[in-house]
């Protein structure tokens, strides 16, 4: 297998993650707003966890498109 194919699969795995961010995010703000519907005087308290969430979980997505880029430039090796 050629070098640039490999690293361009390698790349590709490197997003798999990504998946599971989008599915976080949906549980995270469709929790916030089961929350948010039961009870509308906590949305003060709970808006800080779901920025704390949210900005977590986001950080996932960038590091993983981080190492793909690294990976398809060959900055590693």
């Amino acid at each position: 297998m050629e070098i640039e194919a490999a690293r361009l699969i390698a790349a590709a795995i490197a997003l798999i993650p990504i998946f599971g961010v989008g599915i976080g995010l949906g549980h995270i703000f469709g929790a916030y707003q089961n929350a948010i519907a039961r009870n509308p005087e906590a949305e003060g308290k709970l808006s800080g966890t779901l920025l704390f969430g949210f900005a977590v979980t986001e950080a996932l997505a960038i590091f993983c498109l981080g190492l793909s880029v690294i990976i398809l430039l060959g900055v590693l090796g």
